[in-house]
Protein backbone atom coordinates (compact mmCIF):
# COMPACT_ATOMS: atom_id res chain seq x y z
CA UNK A 1 0.00 0.00 0.00
CA UNK A 2 1.47 3.04 -0.84
CA UNK A 3 1.46 6.36 1.25
CA UNK A 4 1.13 10.00 0.30
CA UNK A 5 1.37 12.87 2.40
CA UNK A 6 0.63 16.65 1.62
CA UNK A 7 1.90 20.29 3.17
CA UNK A 8 -0.09 23.09 2.17
CA UNK A 9 1.29 26.87 2.31
CA UNK A 10 -0.11 29.72 1.42
CA UNK A 11 -3.58 30.62 0.29
CA UNK A 12 -6.88 29.18 -0.50
CA UNK A 13 -6.31 28.57 -4.06
CA UNK A 14 -2.83 26.42 -3.12
CA UNK A 15 -5.64 24.27 -0.31
CA UNK A 16 -7.84 23.61 -3.78
CA UNK A 17 -4.50 22.64 -5.86
CA UNK A 18 -3.64 20.47 -2.80
CA UNK A 19 -7.32 18.83 -2.74
CA UNK A 20 -7.40 18.37 -6.57
CA UNK A 21 -3.96 16.48 -6.41
CA UNK A 22 -4.82 14.91 -3.50
CA UNK A 23 -7.94 13.26 -5.17
CA UNK A 24 -5.71 12.31 -7.92
CA UNK A 25 -3.41 9.99 -5.95
CA UNK A 26 -6.34 8.63 -3.69
CA UNK A 27 -7.61 7.47 -7.10
CA UNK A 28 -5.09 6.08 -8.16
CA UNK A 29 -5.13 3.46 -4.90
CA UNK A 30 -3.15 5.39 -2.73
CA UNK A 31 -3.72 6.41 1.46
CA UNK A 32 -2.51 8.92 3.00
CA UNK A 33 0.18 8.72 5.15
CA UNK A 34 -1.28 8.66 9.25
CA UNK A 35 2.50 9.75 10.28
CA UNK A 36 4.39 11.74 8.57
CA UNK A 37 7.87 10.24 8.57
CA UNK A 38 6.18 7.08 6.96
CA UNK A 39 5.21 8.18 3.67
CA UNK A 40 6.61 6.92 0.53
CA UNK A 41 5.73 10.65 -1.65
CA UNK A 42 5.36 14.25 0.03
CA UNK A 43 3.85 16.39 -1.78
CA UNK A 44 5.15 20.09 -0.95
CA UNK A 45 2.69 22.85 -2.45
CA UNK A 46 4.54 26.49 -1.45
CA UNK A 47 4.08 29.60 -1.39
CA UNK A 48 6.68 32.62 -1.98
CA UNK A 49 4.17 35.45 -1.62
CA UNK A 50 6.97 36.63 1.23
CA UNK A 51 10.44 35.96 1.94
CA UNK A 52 8.71 33.87 5.12
CA UNK A 53 6.46 32.00 2.82
CA UNK A 54 9.90 30.79 0.74
CA UNK A 55 11.94 29.71 4.01
CA UNK A 56 8.57 27.86 5.06
CA UNK A 57 8.65 26.36 2.34
CA UNK A 58 12.13 25.46 2.35
CA UNK A 59 11.97 24.44 5.82
CA UNK A 60 8.89 21.69 5.27
CA UNK A 61 11.19 20.34 1.91
CA UNK A 62 14.26 19.85 4.27
CA UNK A 63 12.12 18.28 7.31
CA UNK A 64 10.93 15.50 4.44
CA UNK A 65 14.19 14.78 3.35
CA UNK A 66 15.92 14.54 6.93
CA UNK A 67 13.12 12.19 8.13
CA UNK A 68 12.77 10.23 5.61
CA UNK A 69 15.40 9.20 3.01
CA UNK A 70 13.88 7.04 1.18
CA UNK A 71 10.49 9.19 0.38
CA UNK A 72 10.02 10.77 -3.03
CA UNK A 73 9.74 14.59 -2.94
CA UNK A 74 7.33 16.00 -5.01
CA UNK A 75 7.53 20.44 -4.73
CA UNK A 76 4.72 22.24 -6.67
CA UNK A 77 3.14 25.87 -6.21
CA UNK A 78 4.40 29.36 -6.70
CA UNK A 79 8.07 28.88 -5.40
CA UNK A 80 8.51 25.87 -7.70
CA UNK A 81 7.88 28.03 -10.60
CA UNK A 82 11.47 29.94 -10.14
CA UNK A 83 13.46 28.16 -12.97
CA UNK A 84 16.46 28.62 -10.44
CA UNK A 85 14.33 26.76 -7.75
CA UNK A 86 15.98 23.02 -8.19
CA UNK A 87 19.59 24.75 -7.62
CA UNK A 88 18.64 26.27 -4.00
CA UNK A 89 17.16 22.91 -2.55
CA UNK A 90 18.39 19.93 -2.99
CA UNK A 91 16.63 16.04 -2.91
CA UNK A 92 13.59 17.24 -4.68
CA UNK A 93 12.46 14.37 -7.32
CA UNK A 94 10.37 16.06 -8.69
CA UNK A 95 9.02 19.70 -9.59
CA UNK A 96 5.76 20.12 -10.71
CA UNK A 97 5.35 23.79 -12.50
CA UNK A 98 1.25 24.38 -13.46
CA UNK A 99 0.14 26.63 -15.37
CA UNK A 100 -3.99 25.18 -16.58
CA UNK A 101 -6.55 24.36 -13.92
CA UNK A 102 -6.21 20.95 -12.41
CA UNK A 103 -8.92 18.39 -12.91
CA UNK A 104 -11.51 19.95 -10.32
CA UNK A 105 -12.44 18.32 -6.96
CA UNK A 106 -15.28 15.86 -5.45
CA UNK A 107 -14.74 16.69 -1.78
CA UNK A 108 -12.28 18.43 0.80
CA UNK A 109 -10.55 16.88 2.87
CA UNK A 110 -11.08 17.84 7.00
CA UNK A 111 -12.79 21.20 6.14
CA UNK A 112 -16.53 21.96 6.43
CA UNK A 113 -16.40 24.69 3.73
CA UNK A 114 -15.41 23.64 0.19
CA UNK A 115 -13.10 26.10 -1.64
CA UNK A 116 -14.00 26.20 -5.32
CA UNK A 117 -11.66 27.76 -7.62
CA UNK A 118 -12.95 29.77 -10.80
CA UNK A 119 -9.97 31.29 -11.83
CA UNK A 120 -6.15 31.64 -11.69
CA UNK A 121 -3.47 34.18 -12.48
CA UNK A 122 -3.05 38.02 -12.31
CA UNK A 123 -3.10 40.64 -14.53
CA UNK A 124 -2.59 43.70 -11.85
CA UNK A 125 1.47 43.46 -11.63
CA UNK A 126 1.53 45.39 -8.24
CA UNK A 127 4.91 46.69 -7.95
CA UNK A 128 6.13 44.34 -5.04
CA UNK A 129 4.33 41.66 -6.30
CA UNK A 130 5.91 37.82 -7.52
CA UNK A 131 2.37 36.07 -8.17
CA UNK A 132 1.92 37.04 -11.94
CA UNK A 133 4.82 36.06 -12.35
CA UNK A 134 4.55 32.59 -10.71
CA UNK A 135 1.08 32.03 -11.92
CA UNK A 136 0.80 33.95 -15.13
CA UNK A 137 -2.33 35.65 -16.91
CA UNK A 138 -5.49 35.90 -15.69
CA UNK A 139 -7.33 32.88 -16.54
CA UNK A 140 -11.32 31.99 -16.11
CA UNK A 141 -12.85 28.49 -16.05
CA UNK A 142 -15.96 27.58 -18.09
CA UNK A 143 -19.23 28.62 -15.89
CA UNK A 144 -20.24 24.92 -16.59
CA UNK A 145 -17.67 23.14 -15.12
CA UNK A 146 -17.52 25.67 -12.15
CA UNK A 147 -21.67 24.74 -11.98
CA UNK A 148 -20.97 20.94 -11.76
CA UNK A 149 -18.05 21.11 -9.12
CA UNK A 150 -20.31 23.07 -6.91
CA UNK A 151 -23.15 20.25 -7.09
CA UNK A 152 -20.47 17.65 -6.74
CA UNK A 153 -19.81 19.54 -3.35
CA UNK A 154 -23.15 20.03 -2.77
CA UNK A 155 -23.75 16.69 -2.80
CA UNK A 156 -20.84 15.40 0.02
CA UNK A 157 -23.04 17.72 1.94
CA UNK A 158 -20.57 20.87 1.59
CA UNK A 159 -23.69 23.87 2.66
CA UNK A 160 -20.52 26.68 2.37
CA UNK A 161 -19.11 27.01 -0.90
CA UNK A 162 -16.01 29.87 -0.75
CA UNK A 163 -15.12 31.17 -3.99
CA UNK A 164 -11.71 31.84 -4.51
CA UNK A 165 -8.76 32.97 -7.31
CA UNK A 166 -5.46 34.56 -7.62
CA UNK A 167 -7.65 37.35 -9.13
CA UNK A 168 -10.83 37.08 -8.27
CA UNK A 169 -13.05 39.99 -9.36
CA UNK A 170 -11.00 39.35 -12.71
CA UNK A 171 -13.24 36.05 -13.71
CA UNK A 172 -15.03 36.23 -16.68
CA UNK A 173 -12.98 39.52 -18.42
CA UNK A 174 -10.91 36.79 -20.63
CA UNK A 175 -14.25 34.38 -21.39
CA UNK A 176 -15.51 34.75 -25.08
CA UNK A 177 -18.83 35.16 -26.09
CA UNK A 178 -21.18 37.34 -23.74
CA UNK A 179 -20.14 39.32 -20.72
CA UNK A 180 -20.51 37.21 -17.45
CA UNK A 181 -18.99 38.25 -14.04
CA UNK A 182 -18.52 36.65 -10.33
CA UNK A 183 -22.10 37.62 -10.05
CA UNK A 184 -23.17 35.05 -13.29
CA UNK A 185 -21.21 31.88 -10.57
CA UNK A 186 -23.59 33.45 -7.63
CA UNK A 187 -26.87 33.48 -9.18
CA UNK A 188 -26.12 30.11 -10.48
CA UNK A 189 -25.04 28.59 -6.76
CA UNK A 190 -27.83 29.89 -5.73
CA UNK A 191 -30.15 27.69 -7.52
CA UNK A 192 -28.39 24.58 -6.30
CA UNK A 193 -29.89 22.36 -3.26
CA UNK A 194 -27.92 21.85 -0.94
CA UNK A 195 -25.89 24.88 -0.66
CA UNK A 196 -26.94 27.37 2.35
CA UNK A 197 -23.96 29.70 1.78
CA UNK A 198 -21.87 31.67 -0.90
CA UNK A 199 -18.53 33.33 0.69
CA UNK A 200 -16.13 35.26 -1.93
CA UNK A 201 -12.58 35.11 -0.74
CA UNK A 202 -10.36 37.94 -1.44
CA UNK A 203 -11.50 40.44 -4.34
CA UNK A 204 -9.72 44.03 -4.89
CA UNK A 205 -11.65 46.98 -4.91
CA UNK A 206 -11.64 47.91 -8.28
CA UNK A 207 -13.36 44.40 -9.26
CA UNK A 208 -16.46 45.07 -6.84
CA UNK A 209 -19.29 46.72 -8.77
CA UNK A 210 -22.52 48.62 -8.51
CA UNK A 211 -24.22 44.87 -9.51
CA UNK A 212 -22.20 42.45 -7.05
CA UNK A 213 -23.03 44.96 -3.83
CA UNK A 214 -26.91 44.97 -4.90
CA UNK A 215 -26.93 41.64 -5.18
CA UNK A 216 -25.24 41.14 -1.81
CA UNK A 217 -27.94 43.16 -0.42
CA UNK A 218 -30.48 41.10 -1.56
CA UNK A 219 -28.87 37.75 -1.83
CA UNK A 220 -30.41 34.99 1.06
CA UNK A 221 -27.15 33.06 0.18
CA UNK A 222 -24.20 35.29 -0.58
CA UNK A 223 -22.51 36.03 2.74
CA UNK A 224 -22.48 39.95 3.69
CA UNK A 225 -18.66 39.59 4.14
CA UNK A 226 -15.81 41.30 1.75
CA UNK A 227 -12.04 40.78 1.74
CA UNK A 228 -10.91 43.87 -0.16
CA UNK A 229 -6.84 44.22 0.43
CA UNK A 230 -6.01 47.78 1.04
CA UNK A 231 -2.12 47.40 1.38
CA UNK A 232 -1.96 51.03 2.70
CA UNK A 233 -4.03 53.94 3.15
CA UNK A 234 -1.20 56.20 1.46
CA UNK A 235 -1.79 58.07 -1.87
CA UNK A 236 1.73 58.72 -2.93
CA UNK A 237 2.44 54.64 -1.48
CA UNK A 238 -0.59 53.43 -3.11
CA UNK A 239 0.45 54.79 -6.69
CA UNK A 240 4.21 53.36 -5.73
CA UNK A 241 2.57 49.74 -5.33
CA UNK A 242 0.82 50.20 -8.55
CA UNK A 243 -2.44 49.60 -6.84
CA UNK A 244 -5.59 50.90 -9.15
CA UNK A 245 -7.47 53.23 -6.50
CA UNK A 246 -6.57 56.27 -4.03
CA UNK A 247 -6.95 56.34 -0.39
CA UNK A 248 -10.64 58.53 -1.10
CA UNK A 249 -11.76 55.88 -3.91
CA UNK A 250 -11.44 52.71 -1.38
CA UNK A 251 -13.06 54.83 1.59
CA UNK A 252 -16.05 55.61 -0.79
CA UNK A 253 -16.58 51.95 -1.66
CA UNK A 254 -16.17 50.92 1.76
CA UNK A 255 -18.92 53.82 3.18
CA UNK A 256 -21.47 52.73 0.23
CA UNK A 257 -20.57 48.89 0.98
CA UNK A 258 -21.53 49.31 4.63
CA UNK A 259 -24.47 51.69 3.64
CA UNK A 260 -26.29 49.45 1.12
CA UNK A 261 -25.42 46.14 3.56
CA UNK A 262 -26.23 46.14 7.16
CA UNK A 263 -24.23 44.28 9.08
CA UNK A 264 -21.67 43.48 6.41
CA UNK A 265 -18.20 43.09 7.55
CA UNK A 266 -14.75 44.56 6.26
CA UNK A 267 -11.34 42.11 6.09
CA UNK A 268 -8.26 43.53 4.73
CA UNK A 269 -4.81 43.32 4.17
CA UNK A 270 -2.13 45.66 4.83
CA UNK A 271 1.53 45.71 3.72
CA UNK A 272 3.72 47.46 6.47
CA UNK A 273 7.37 49.15 5.65
CA UNK A 274 7.11 49.43 1.70
CA UNK A 275 10.53 51.02 0.22
CA UNK A 276 10.24 54.77 1.15
CA UNK A 277 6.72 54.71 3.33
CA UNK A 278 7.27 57.65 5.69
CA UNK A 279 5.94 58.06 9.59
CA UNK A 280 3.45 60.32 7.88
CA UNK A 281 2.58 57.60 5.04
CA UNK A 282 2.21 55.18 7.61
CA UNK A 283 0.11 57.47 9.99
CA UNK A 284 -2.24 57.97 6.71
CA UNK A 285 -2.35 53.56 6.42
CA UNK A 286 -3.47 54.04 10.72
CA UNK A 287 -6.43 56.98 10.03
CA UNK A 288 -7.96 55.08 6.89
CA UNK A 289 -7.87 51.32 9.13
CA UNK A 290 -9.64 53.62 11.78
CA UNK A 291 -12.35 54.91 9.81
CA UNK A 292 -13.19 51.91 8.02
CA UNK A 293 -13.38 49.50 10.86
CA UNK A 294 -12.32 46.49 9.62
CA UNK A 295 -13.37 42.84 11.73
CA UNK A 296 -9.92 41.64 10.98
CA UNK A 297 -7.01 43.12 9.08
CA UNK A 298 -4.05 40.93 8.15
CA UNK A 299 -0.97 43.32 8.68
CA UNK A 300 2.06 41.80 7.20
CA UNK A 301 6.09 43.27 6.56
CA UNK A 302 7.00 44.46 3.18
CA UNK A 303 9.32 41.80 1.79
CA UNK A 304 11.37 42.21 -1.57
CA UNK A 305 10.63 39.71 -4.45
CA UNK A 306 12.96 39.04 -7.14
CA UNK A 307 12.45 40.71 -10.30
CA UNK A 308 9.79 42.85 -8.99
CA UNK A 309 10.10 46.64 -9.53
CA UNK A 310 9.78 47.23 -5.97
CA UNK A 311 12.82 45.19 -5.43
CA UNK A 312 14.79 47.79 -6.90
CA UNK A 313 14.11 50.57 -4.04
CA UNK A 314 15.64 51.02 -0.94
CA UNK A 315 13.85 50.97 2.10
CA UNK A 316 14.84 53.50 4.28
CA UNK A 317 13.90 52.67 7.62
CA UNK A 318 15.42 50.74 9.90
CA UNK A 319 14.71 46.87 11.19
CA UNK A 320 13.43 48.77 14.73
CA UNK A 321 11.20 51.31 13.14
CA UNK A 322 9.56 48.54 11.17
CA UNK A 323 8.54 46.44 14.12
CA UNK A 324 7.22 49.31 15.78
CA UNK A 325 4.85 50.08 13.10
CA UNK A 326 3.94 46.68 12.92
CA UNK A 327 3.38 46.68 16.49
CA UNK A 328 1.19 49.73 16.19
CA UNK A 329 -0.98 49.02 13.19
CA UNK A 330 -1.57 45.45 14.68
CA UNK A 331 -2.84 47.29 18.22
CA UNK A 332 -5.06 49.80 16.08
CA UNK A 333 -6.21 46.41 14.31
CA UNK A 334 -7.13 44.57 16.88
CA UNK A 335 -9.03 47.78 18.67
CA UNK A 336 -10.92 48.31 15.95
CA UNK A 337 -12.41 44.90 15.22
CA UNK A 338 -13.24 44.66 19.32
CA UNK A 339 -15.55 48.21 18.26
CA UNK A 340 -16.99 46.36 15.46
CA UNK A 341 -17.67 43.09 17.38
CA UNK A 342 -18.85 44.86 20.14
CA UNK A 343 -22.06 46.21 17.56
CA UNK A 344 -22.59 43.30 17.02
CA UNK A 345 -23.85 42.19 20.84
CA UNK A 346 -27.56 41.05 20.83
CA UNK A 347 -27.83 40.16 17.14
CA UNK A 348 -28.87 36.96 16.41
CA UNK A 349 -27.55 35.47 13.00
CA UNK A 350 -26.68 31.67 11.82
CA UNK A 351 -23.40 30.47 12.70
CA UNK A 352 -22.04 27.58 10.64
CA UNK A 353 -20.64 25.01 13.18
CA UNK A 354 -17.16 23.31 12.49
CA UNK A 355 -15.61 21.85 15.17
CA UNK A 356 -14.93 21.39 19.11
CA UNK A 357 -13.16 23.87 20.59
CA UNK A 358 -10.60 23.15 22.44
CA UNK A 359 -9.95 25.77 24.82
CA UNK A 360 -13.71 25.90 25.97
CA UNK A 361 -14.52 22.19 26.83
CA UNK A 362 -17.97 21.57 25.99
CA UNK A 363 -18.89 24.68 23.15
CA UNK A 364 -18.23 24.59 19.51
CA UNK A 365 -16.50 27.18 17.30
CA UNK A 366 -18.13 28.32 13.82
CA UNK A 367 -18.36 31.58 11.76
CA UNK A 368 -21.62 33.52 11.12
CA UNK A 369 -21.89 34.82 7.55
CA UNK A 370 -20.18 38.12 8.46
CA UNK A 371 -17.33 35.89 8.95
CA UNK A 372 -17.14 36.06 12.99
CA UNK A 373 -16.02 33.31 14.81
CA UNK A 374 -18.43 32.04 17.26
CA UNK A 375 -18.03 29.60 20.26
CA UNK A 376 -21.49 28.38 21.27
CA UNK A 377 -22.25 25.68 24.32
CA UNK A 378 -23.78 22.55 22.41
CA UNK A 379 -23.81 18.63 23.35
CA UNK A 380 -22.78 16.23 20.52
CA UNK A 381 -21.84 16.01 17.05
CA UNK A 382 -22.88 19.49 15.75
CA UNK A 383 -20.22 19.88 12.68
CA UNK A 384 -22.10 21.01 9.90
CA UNK A 385 -24.76 22.15 11.27
CA UNK A 386 -25.94 25.67 10.67
CA UNK A 387 -27.73 27.01 13.83
CA UNK A 388 -29.44 30.00 14.84
CA UNK A 389 -27.34 31.82 17.68
CA UNK A 390 -27.65 34.92 19.84
CA UNK A 391 -24.36 36.78 19.83
CA UNK A 392 -24.14 37.71 23.96
CA UNK A 393 -20.57 38.79 23.83
CA UNK A 394 -16.36 39.27 22.84
CA UNK A 395 -14.46 36.20 23.26
CA UNK A 396 -10.37 36.75 22.28
CA UNK A 397 -10.46 37.43 18.39
CA UNK A 398 -14.57 35.97 18.59
CA UNK A 399 -17.56 36.05 19.94
CA UNK A 400 -19.82 34.43 22.48
CA UNK A 401 -22.90 32.83 21.63
CA UNK A 402 -26.27 31.45 22.62
CA UNK A 403 -27.94 28.96 21.14
CA UNK A 404 -31.61 29.87 20.15
CA UNK A 405 -34.10 27.61 22.21
CA UNK A 406 -36.89 26.27 19.95
CA UNK A 407 -35.16 26.29 16.53
CA UNK A 408 -34.37 23.38 15.62
CA UNK A 409 -30.64 22.96 14.01
CA UNK A 410 -30.38 21.82 10.33
CA UNK A 411 -28.12 20.35 8.30
CA UNK A 412 -29.90 20.94 4.64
Amino acid sequence: MKTVKFFTLGCKVNQYDTQSIRERFLSRGFHEASHPDTADIYVINTCTVTASADQKSRNIIRQCIRENKSAKIIVTGCMAEDPGFTSRVEGVHYVIRKRFFPEGIRDFSGRTRAFLKVQDGCNNFCSYCAVPLARGRSRSRALKEIITEAGLLAEKGFKEIVLTGICLGSYGKDLPGKKISIVHIIKALESLSGISRIRLSSIEAGDISGTLISHMKRSEKLCPHFHIPVQSGDDTILKKMNRRYTRAQYLKLIQRIKREIPGVSITTDVMVGFPGETRRNFLNTIELIKKILPLRTHVFPYSPRANTQSSLIQTGYSCEELKLRLDELSRVSRECSVKFRSECVGKTTDVLLESREPAHPGFWQGYTGSYIRVIVKMQGNNANYLLPVKLSGLCGDGMKGIACSGVKKHKN
